[in-house]
């Protein structure tokens, strides 16, 4: 014989033999396919497998001889073929066959994980515990609340926990992070949806877990069907030619990284400007003007090492509070102050962090509070400190802090930090939008320029007034100083983009309406409003304006969210 014989295919190979026609050989499917899985290297397999074989004068005994005993790699393989092929050993399979009784707890305890699992997650809480064994009185948020459902709903008591099977509990850390990810998957599905493909701006920033890993989230803004603004965390599936904005975290840690992200997107994406957050921009400049500031930079600096050796031991903190209590309990005497529920609440020091100014003004605040109270504790440092040169530093601040260029120093500080506070607390509202941001900023401008021209002889007095309650030395003050000028402003691409913006609130019957501002807006967005789009634009603003201006549905509205819904309806 000297061809493949179509015969074969009815006999008993025909379970697995396979014939080639563009090469003329025969193959052995099942030896291809589970080969690797039991490692055989026979050579007779190998033929059956990668060339194929074609020996057509011996492939009764060559075929024979393939097959083997009953144990050989050939009827292993093929037996694993048989049980792929054969569905009644499938796992769907072997679930149909299952009772219904036993598909409905299945159902009921799947149901309750992912209950459990979407509330942690709503609450932004944690899954696991140190030690969740069956022994143990904290298994963790996931399993304690499992437990706690159960114990109030019958049906799933029955079928969750100690009343599941071993091998189905629906609980290990594995089936926990699978039911994580299909809320994840169900979550940005549903963003995606109501995003429709439009246009978005994006918010970046870091922070570290426990762990201290880098963690960076995504956050979406947009306008959705009904015009309402979203903001919603997305991890991908986004076109960056759909962005018409960014905002990042300034963090120094974060620069380089970020710096690199926003001309990638502007590169392929002109329309993609970058506005900084304003509150985290306000952190990031009172940090550069302070470290540009020799006084202001030495002021902290003294600050901070009088919270580092105050700080670093329970016996020291303890030491101010006891003499702080002492004090106020003997003001209390003589009726200077006041008792009462809220009043004379404890105070602490903390050390400040460089990017949350909002913290500073909480140390300075209470470093005046605990004036005599830390004096109390670095002078007794200063002579019973535990070596010369704990004693020596204790002393030394000691005098920097008795200064007359201290106290005037902290009580500067208190009054700025206290207008850059609230404008920051302001700030960070959510619901806080660019029009009114824009007002806060100003007003806190005026505001420090008040100070800067007709504050200082108060502070002065401020200042000498606390002196002379500690036994401060005050200096004649008989010295000019020159106010120095310095401005920080946005760039002109910034600038046209927040007043174009807020030329369009509706507040007070549209009365920060500025045609030419909108325009200028306009021209920044050149594929949007290009040519005639542009000419076009200037016409249909006249006519938007006395629109809104005469239809009672925009008379009452307030801020850029509700033009925006109201515009859709």
């Amino acid at each position: 014989m000297r061809q493949f014989n179509l015969e074969w295919f009815n006999t008993s190979y025909s379970g697995w033999l396979e014939y080639s026609v563009k090469v003329d050989a025969v193959f052995c499917l099942c030896c291809y396919l589970f080969k690797n899985e039991h490692g055989g290297h026979e050579k007779v397999g190998d033929s059956f497998t990668k060339n194929g074989f074609r020996a057509w004068n011996k492939a009764t005994e060559r075929l024979n001889a393939h097959i083997g005993e009953v144990n050989s790699l050939h009827n292993r393989c093929f037996m694993m073929m048989r049980d792929l092929i054969n569905q009644e050993q499938s796992i769907l399979t072997s679930f149909d066959k299952q009772s219904e009784k036993i598909k409905s707890d299945y159902r009921v305890r799947l149901n309750a994980s992912i209950d459990v699992a979407k509330f942690l997650l709503k609450q932004g809480m944690s899954f696991r515990g140190h030690d969740e064994g069956e022994t143990s009185i904290k298994r963790g948020n996931f399993v304690e609340l499992l437990q706690w459902y159960a114990d109030r709903d019958d049906e799933v008591k029955k079928v969750v926990l100690q009343s599941a099977p071993q091998n189905n509990m629906m609980i290990a850390p594995n089936i926990q992070k699978e039911i994580v990810n299909a809320c994840a998957k169900e979550i940005i599905k549903a963003i995606v949806e109501d995003l429709n493909g439009e246009y978005f701006g994006i918010l970046v920033d870091e922070s570290k877990d426990v762990s201290h890993k880098e963690q960076m989230a995504l956050v979406l803004r947009y306008v959705n069907k009904e015009g309402k603004l979203i903001e919603r965390f997305l991890k991908h599936s986004l076109s960056p030619s759909q962005i018409r904005g960014q905002g990042y975290d300034g963090a120094s840690n974060m620069q380089g990284e970020i710096n690199g992200l926003k001309t990638l997107i502007l590169k392929d994406n002109p329309s993609a400007y970058c506005i900084h957050c304003f509150a985290h921009q306000l952190q990031l400049t009172l940090v550069a003007v302070a470290k540009k500031h020799y006084d202001v930079d030495q002021f902290f600096d003294i600050v901070a090492n009088v919270l580092n050796i105050i700080g670093s031991s329970f016996k020291r903190r303890n030491m101010l509070r006891e003499d702080k209590a002492k004090k106020l309990e003997e003001l209390q005497v003589l009726g200077e102050v006041h008792t009462g529920s809220g009043l004379n609440q404890e105070l602490g020091l903390q050390r400040p962090g460089d990017t949350r100014w909002g913290s500073h003004f909480k140390t300075v605040r209470n470093f005046i509070a605990l004036f005599s109270s830390i004096i109390n504790v670095l002078e007794f440092l200063a002579s019973e400190g535990v070596n010369y040169l704990e004693r020596s530093v204790a002393k030394s601040l000691v005098n920097d802090i008795r200064s007359f260029e201290f106290v005037h120093m902290i009580h500067l500080m208190l009054k700025l930090l206290a207008i850059t506070n609230d404008l920051n607390i302001a700030l960070q509202r959510k619901d806080q939008d660019i029009v009114n941001a824009m007002k806060l900023v100003g007003f806190a401008k005026r505001q420090l320029q008040v100070m800067r021209e007709s504050k200082w002889e108060s502070l002065i007095d401020d200042a000498s007034s606390f002196c002379s309650k500690h036994d401060i030395v005050i200096p004649e003050m008989d010295k000019n100083y020159h106010l120095g000028k310095s401005k920080l402003n946005f760039d002109a691409v910034n600038s046209n983009l927040l007043l174009g913006m807020a030329s369009l609130s509706p507040d007070n019957s549209f009365a920060n309406y500025d045609k030419d501002r909108i325009m200028k807006l306009a021209t920044l967005y050149p594929h949007e409003f290009s040519g005639s789009k542009l000419e076009d634009l200037s016409y249909e603003l006249d006519n938007y304006i006395l629109f809104v201006k005469e239809d009672n549905d925009f008379s009452n509205l307030k801020g850029l969210g509700d033009l925006s819904e109201t515009l859709v309806k």
